[in-house]
């Protein structure tokens, strides 16, 4: 049975059953760009130190594709699906965590697109790895700081509970 709900708003968009509804796709989609850009990041860094672990960088493009990807199912299930607060001091850090998911999908799917450029290209130049490199630095500390926010808005304000 589907139950259509206001489509422009920010209340979710469709409600499958009373039992499951589509508010639970953002929380179950939101942990995998962040594991997965993290720990991309993680391997680029280890890349730097060993440089003949080849599997290291390859690793670190995958991770960065897929966290991409992630990034913007999260970012799309978030605004589609999510209901946006409307008073108390909630209303202000969901606006940073709604804004801080925009930044994170941006500077990933740049970086992503000048990393596959690399490749594509063969552009193999410092410059461009240490851009990309920038880039991926950037992009795991806004998912972090992303991750916290919408964290402290489950845990500090009880939302989507």
């Amino acid at each position: 049975m589907l139950d259509p709900i206001c489509i422009f708003g920010r209340k979710p968009i469709l409600r499958i059953t009373k039992m499951f509804n589509t508010s639970h796709f953002h929380p179950m989609i939101v942990h995998f760009p962040v594991a997965l850009i993290l720990v991309g990041f993680l391997a680029d860094v280890l890349f730097l130190f060993f440089k003949k672990e080849v599997c290291l960088s390859k690793t670190g493009l995958y991770l960065m594709v897929l966290g991409t990807l992630g990034a913007g199912a999260a970012f799309a299930t978030g605004h589609l699906f999510t209901a946006e607060p409307t008073d108390g001091s909630i209303v202000e850090i969901f606006g940073r965590h709604e804004t801080l998911a925009l930044v994170t999908l941006l500077i990933m799917t740049i970086g992503t697109m000048v990393r596959i450029g690399i490749l594509v290209f063969k552009k193999d130049k410092p410059l461009f790895h240490w851009l990309v490199f920038g880039l991926y630095f950037l992009g795991a500390a806004s998912v972090s700081v992303t991750g916290f926010l919408g964290g402290t808005m489950v845990m500090d304000y009880m939302m989507g509970l």
